[in-house]
């Protein structure tokens, strides 16, 4: 009799923690989530291969962290309409499409190509170095005075099609190690203003994410030690055999770089 009694309660036991463990499952299983990952080739993947073929000349890879995100993730559904070479207002006019009131979360990197990054790093690579020093300038008086509105569109349509969405603002990382393993190339002066350049895009990218609510995702720390002249780098340097994917991440740099912050923030 007792030995009937300790074995009912110990199913009571088992069955009770049964119980609470499924509905511990059940109460922090993550929701369905309908993602789009909007942006530039820093989002689209160039420089990691892989390429998407149906993507063409956008070069959506497999590798980049919005295709590493989501199959981990396995969200409810995925767009991917990030390209490489992106302005802010291509984003508007070829991007937007998939989202509506349903989308739950937004990732997107956009302002390097409005700022003449591809510009800049042709100048700096041919020209003199003062004529470098002249281009970054005028970048970054570009970042003052006209990129802010630029973002402000973009970020306002991504709000109105989106208004439920959780977005997600990758910057930019730093290209250099400064006093690192190059030996040749750009002087440190001109790879320490570049980084500059660097930081002070994502500074004003980050002020007009965190005006329209959104999350701004720094990559730079996650890139310390894998920047060019690391001797570990996840960047490429310049590549006289395919232009395009000079100063962009190998696919070690979506996943170790990107992907981790779009992670902590998503």
């Amino acid at each position: 009799m007792k030995l009937s009694r300790l074995v009912a309660f110990s199913s009571s036991l088992l069955l009770g923690a049964v119980i609470a463990l499924t509905g511990a499952t059940t109460a922090n299983a993550a929701p369905s989530v309908d993602y789009v990952a909007l942006g530039d080739s820093y989002s689209s993947g160039v420089g990691s291969g892989s390429y998407i073929g149906s993507s063409g000349d956008c070069k959506r890879s497999t590798l980049a962290y919005p295709s590493l995100w989501a199959s981990a993730h396995s969200p409810a559904s995925f767009n991917f309409t990030a390209c490489s070479g992106a302005r802010t207002g291509d984003v508007i006019a070829n991007q937007l499409g998939p989202l509506n009131s349903s989308t739950d979360l937004v990732s997107i990197s956009i302002g390097g190509n409005d700022a003449g990054f591809s510009d800049v790093m042709t100048t700096c690579v041919l020209q003199s170095e003062s004529t470098c020093l002249n281009r970054i300038a005028t970048a970054r008086s570009y970042v003052d005075t006209t990129l802010p509105g630029k973002l402000n569109s973009v970020y306002d349509a991504i709000k109105a099609k989106a208004p439920a969405a959780h977005v997600v603002v990758l910057g930019y990382p730093r290209f250099y190690k400064i006093g690192g393993s190059c030996v040749v190339g750009l002087s440190d002066k001109v790879r320490s203003a570049i980084n500059g350049a660097a930081d002070y895009l994502n500074a004003a990218t980050a002020k007009r994410a965190a005006d329209h609510g959104f999350s701004f995702g720094d990559v730079t720390g996650a890139f310390t030690g894998h920047e060019i002249c690391s001797g570990s780098a996840w960047l490429h340097s310049l590549n006289w055999l395919n232009i395009g994917e000079s100063y962009h991440p190998f696919a070690a740099g979506q996943s170790g770089g990107y992907l981790p912050v779009l992670n902590a923030l998503d």
